[in-house]
């Protein structure tokens, strides 16, 4: 009996995926333990944009995100696989990705592991599709919604697919983020499914009906039939359709959660804590009481907003565009600054070297304000460096102001203040560019002037693993 308690997280994320095989702690109906774990890059940038999107579209090769999945479920151990009993997945918010029903994926039979590929598909456009203007997201109609509407979010760049690309659109009949097209292929579900979270994330979803805006969106000629299915997160979408690694065949897998939602979920332990999720992006995310009810009418100016969490609940999050990535932004143009000076280094020496050069410089006076992406409640504000005086140009006063620019970014959209008023007592740190940067857990603590405690870089693949453990020992007891 206890050898059918593991269940398999995934999370697909921007820049990796994640594995994590767990198991609920022996006697302990509410602890856990981490069996194994793998985390493999993505490297999934794809090589062509959408000529039409122009130089702010982000769009990934899903092909290269399956194979980085694929090489995760390689290096798990076959004993533990063939316990599974239960597959949650998480993945990148906001994105979306075409697919034709029936056609979305190829299984390969022979070799050690049944796997799929993808077949007809797109590519990803991610949450960092910059491809919808300021004057385009005014043109549309207002949603029936809580929240606002934003560039990268799935429904807008359908409506900008709509207008600028409606060839491309015909050819495909399904649609998701890539967690929920994962969750389709090993169901082979018919129409995709989709949770709440993911939902929420796309806009033009009603939170307290959990239905879509359909009749503002037919009114504007919106291709309604890509729109998924909704369930509750935590809800199962489907068993596995065959046998896909050493997992069996007929396996449950649970409806895709927000990556975001999927972290809280492992790293919250009571209700005052605070989550921090710094890794391509950046999210502090607080637990709402129960009953808690946002204001129907969107506001896309206020920093924070309100995302479905469990059980019909809410997190209010501070969402930054700007986390891991401005610091990989920064390492790329050093490097290219030192290839133009005819120097060849590996980004990964430049990143290590910035950050012990960082560390050794504990303050600076210098200030960086580092909103390349701009931030979803001020698209238009770009990066800027101030008080820059000859004594604090070296690499560890710029690396030092970077790093607390990004944290101090985030706290001015939810300041500690705040937290401190919704009964926060404790700030759990999360995510990838988190736990491999020790001058960002530095200035963490010197931000939010609460305990705080560190957690993994799996946390999110943890997260969808244990919602499925839970919901199967919830079952067992009933």
């Amino acid at each position: 009996m206890a050898a059918r308690q593991v269940t398999l997280g995934i999370d697909l994320g921007t820049t990796s995926v994640k594995a994590a095989l767990v198991e609920a702690a022996p006697g302990d109906p509410s602890g856990f333990v981490v069996l194994a774990s793998c985390a493999r890059a993505a490297r999934a940038e794809a090589a062509a944009q959408s000529a039409a999107a122009g130089p702010q579209g982000r769009e990934q090769d899903v092909s290269r995100i399956i194979q980085a999945l694929n090489e995760c479920l390689t290096a798990l151990p076959r004993e533990q696989l063939r316990k599974v009993c239960g597959i949650g997945v998480s993945g990148q918010m906001h994105g979306v990705m075409f697919w034709k029903t029936g056609q979305g994926c190829e299984w390969t039979e022979g070799g050690a592991a049944p796997l799929f590929k993808p077949r007809t598909v797109s590519h990803l456009v991610t949450w960092q599709d910059g491809r919808c203007s300021s004057g385009f997201l005014a043109s549309l109609p207002q949603p029936e919604s809580h929240l606002s509407v934003a560039t990268g979010f799935g429904c807008a760049v359908i409506f900008w697919l709509l207008k600028n690309s409606p060839e491309f659109l015909k050819f495909y009949d399904a649609a998701g983020t890539i967690s929920d097209y994962v969750v389709a292929m090993l169901c082979g579900l018919r129409r995709p499914l989709m949770s709440d979270q993911n939902a929420a994330s796309w806009g033009y979803f009603n939170t307290q009906s959990q239905s879509w805006n359909l009749e503002i969106l037919r009114a504007s000629g919106f291709p309604v039939h890509l729109l998924p299915d909704v369930a509750e997160p935590g809800s199962v979408a489907g068993r596995t359709s065959r046998a896909w690694f050493e997992i069996p065949e007929g396996t449950q897998v649970g409806v895709a959660l927000g990556d975001l939602q999927a972290s809280v979920y492992s790293c919250m332990a009571r209700r005052t804590d605070a989550v921090l999720n710094i890794s391509t992006s950046i999210q502090l995310a607080a637990s709402m009481p129960s009953g808690f009810q946002p204001a129907q009418t969107p506001d896309p100016a206020a920093p924070v907003a309100y995302f479905p969490y469990f059980d019909r609940t809410y997190l209010a999050v501070a969402a930054s565009l700007n986390g891991g990535n401005v610091l990989t932004t920064f390492v790329h143009m050093l490097v290219q600054w030192m290839a133009d000076l005819g120097l060849e280094v590996e980004e990964s020496t430049v990143y290590s070297r910035m950050i012990q050069a960082a560390a050794q410089q504990t303050d600076t006076c210098l200030t960086i304000t580092p909103t390349v992406l701009g931030e979803r409640h001020l698209p238009d504000q770009l990066a800027s460096v101030t008080r820059i005086s000859s004594s604090d140009l070296s690499l560890g006063h710029v690396s030092r102001a970077l790093c607390r620019g990004i944290v101090q970014n985030l706290h001015s959209m939810l300041p500690f203040q705040q937290l401190k008023e919704w009964g926060v007592e404790r700030v759990i740190g999360s995510g990838s560019a988190l736990s491999r940067n020790e001058v960002l857990k530095q200035e963490v603590q010197r931000a939010f002037p609460f305990p705080v405690s560190f957690g993994q870089d799996v946390d999110a693949a943890v997260g969808a693993a244990l919602v499925m453990l839970h919901r199967n020992l919830n079952q067992k007891e009933s």
